[in-house]
């Protein structure tokens, strides 16, 4: 085939295009009934997860460096990444005022509010990304993507994606095994 009939590709609505369709037909769909007591199961010792912190709010659990290995982490836990540093925090880093750290994160301690937390900051990633616009793409990370901080804008929209995809299926893999715990043990 001659470059003659190679249509021009818009990068900018491919990159949206592949984390919208996951997200409206793999990862929110399979989101809808989750329960508190899901959101909440630890499927082994040692969890890392989303607790009460006393005081009425909730703390999730984290440490720095992380442990080696790493913990496995609830449903809950994973929403709450997915929510905060994958998709909040960069909005918030790279799109907004910046103000949004893991200090200032209200962390959603039932499985609804939850779910309003990750919808909530996808929307803003989401939207700093649609007005980015094709020329945004080539734009340097900046200094909060630390040692990343020279690459496009392009490269950090690309590994949101998978990070949410990756996610993603952790959290379908926790639901089908609570789904399923009574029948294998």
């Amino acid at each position: 085939m001659s470059d003659q009939y190679v249509a021009a590709i818009d990068w900018h609505a491919e990159l949206l295009d592949q984390l919208d369709f996951y997200w409206d037909h793999m990862f929110w769909p399979r989101l809808q009934g989750l329960t508190d007591e899901e959101y909440f199961w630890e499927p082994v010792d040692g969890c890392w997860s989303v607790r009460p912190a006393g005081d009425g709010t909730f703390i999730i659990d984290w440490a720095s460096p992380e442990p080696d290995p790493p913990p496995v982490t609830t449903i809950g836990w994973r929403l709450c990444h997915i929510g905060s540093g994958i998709l909040g925090i960069r909005a918030s880093n790279h799109f907004g005022d910046g103000s949004l750290d893991v200090d200032t994160i209200a962390w959603p301690g039932t499985a609804a509010a939850a779910l309003d937390f990750v919808a909530t900051h996808h929307k803003a990633w989401r939207d700093g990304v649609v007005a980015l616009g094709e020329a945004g793409l080539a734009r340097k990370c900046g200094p909060a993507e630390g040692p990343h901080s020279e690459s496009p804008l392009a490269t950090l929209i690309l590994h949101i994606n998978r990070e949410v995809f990756h996610h993603g299926g952790e959290i379908a893999l926790l639901r089908d095994l609570y789904r399923d715990r009574a029948r294998s043990g």
